[in-house]
């Protein structure tokens, strides 16, 4: 390992510029001006009756018309089924509304092509699917609920063997047509999933009880997620997946999720690798409350790569696993290169920073990711449980270029595991007390 005490290079700064470049080539949804209400369709929000009916004409109306906009008004919708959505369409779900779906999973049928865990494959369609569509919108302030806490929450108990399955039908290259699951089967669909899309806004509404991750935005590119809050308690609720995603930003974001708050994924194994073309990359991730399990994560699913990720101006209102997390492991391969944090207040975690290629210590060792060119600066944190720092590369594989400027731990358990890197800098990094000037030696001792 080597470690250099050195102040950063000029280069090691924060670039704004390449924010600003990806957030001029993001584009906002255009919609046309037709509008309708679910409510003059015959959907009635007394929370009993099923209201998929008039949102699938409301969905077929906007398609009629080019597009348009879907105004769900105050009450409580119930859906016994997904709404699939088509292009230039928004979904305005208003102050006091709630869209809540049914947890019955035969009303998530017929299967729809989808991915679980970086595997693609065919499954009970997600709550809201959007597939090869431009120009699409979830606005207002109103709640979607998935209803994931009964129904789909025992699938979690169930879905080993499908795990399991998956993973061989991608380590096998299994046809796609092949990968079929739904009736029979216990893989939890997704509450949102954006796939192949284009010019996505989602804003200022609430997420809540989501079967599985909550907001999927998976093969997709120019998308804004904004002003969203969470209260999504349920396994593997993760906030936000960008998975092969391009030019995106998460911003003025409340999480509070049993999960990753958002994890950065790029497929898993050898269809990810096989993907190498469309890594996830320049993702701006900014002024966000943490809450939930970890905050920033990388992986551990990220087999096409990850590149360019700012992320700025983040805080915790509460307790978090892990702040900044990188994770892979030896069957992955790929990269994580180009990440650039900034402005990080924690309160307690267990680990503040942590950095492996070994995550679970899983993996066959042929497939080892480059981890390189990790800017870390100006992050707080008052109290690690565990360790303030870890960075853990192979001996064959190292972790490079990692620079750590004015970092301060408070209080932690352990100070840093370093392992098997190479040009790891830091400058102004503080864990414990911070240490002063020494002091001179006391009168009253006697050699």
């Amino acid at each position: 390992m080597l470690v250099s005490l050195n102040c950063f290079a000029q280069n090691n700064s924060f670039p704004s510029d390449s924010v600003d470049s990806i957030l001029k080539r993001i584009r906002l949804p255009q919609i046309p001006s037709f509008k309708i209400l679910v409510t003059e369709l015959g959907a009635k929000g007394d929370s009993i009756s099923d209201a998929k009916p008039a949102f699938d004409k409301a969905m077929a109306l906007c398609k009629k018309n080019n597009g348009g906009t879907i105004v769900v008004p105050k009450g409580v919708y119930t859906l016994n089924g997904p709404i699939h959505f088509v292009s230039n369409v928004k979904l305005l779900i208003e102050k006091d509304a709630k869209i809540r779906f049914s947890d019955n999973p035969k009303h998530y049928l017929p299967m729809v092509l989808t991915s679980w865990e970086g595997t693609m494959i065919y499954n009970y369609s997600p709550l809201i699917y959007a597939y090869g569509c431009t120009d699409i919108a979830i606005t207002g302030e109103g709640t979607i609920d998935g209803e994931g806490s009964k129904v789909w929450h025992s699938f979690k108990a169930k879905e080993g063997a499908d795990k399991l399955l998956t993973r061989e039908m991608n380590h096998n290259n299994v046809s796609l047509k092949d990968r079929k699951f739904g009736p029979g089967h216990f893989l939890r669909p997704q509450l949102i999933q954006f796939f192949n899309c284009k010019n996505i806004l989602v804003e200022n509404i609430k997420i809540e009880d989501s079967p599985f991750w909550c907001l999927h935005l998976l093969k997709s590119q120019s998308i804004t997620i904004r002003g969203l809050r969470y209260k999504a308690f349920n396994t593997n609720n993760d906030g936000i997946d960008p998975e092969y995603a391009k030019d995106v930003l998460i911003e003025n974001i409340d999480f509070d999720n049993a999960d990753d708050n958002i994890a950065i994924k790029a497929g898993r194994d050898h269809e990810g690798r096989a993907n190498s073309e469309t890594p996830s990359e320049n993702i701006v991730i900014r002024n966000c409350n943490f809450k939930g399990l970890h905050g920033v994560v990388m992986g551990s699913e990220m087999s096409a790569g990850i590149r360019n990720v700012f992320i700025d101006n983040c805080k915790t209102v509460g307790y978090l696993k892990r702040g900044v997390y990188f994770k892979t492991n030896a069957d992955r391969g790929g990269f994580i290169k180009n990440i650039y944090v900034r402005n990080i207040q924690l309160d307690e975690v267990e680990d503040c920073i942590y950095i492996t290629a070994n995550y679970m210590g899983e993996g066959s060792g042929d497939f080892p990711s480059d981890v390189s060119n990790i800017f870390l600066s100006n992050i707080f944190c008052k109290k690690a449980r565990e360790t303030a720092i870890i960075i853990q590369g192979f001996a064959q594989k190292k972790v490079r270029n990692v620079h750590l400027d004015t970092i301060e731990v408070q209080s932690a358990k352990n100070g840093m595991t370093i392992l098997n890197t190479e040009n790891v800098s830091m400058n102004d990094v503080i864990v414990g007390q911070k240490a002063t000037i020494p002091t001179s030696a006391s009168k009253s001792v006697k050699h």
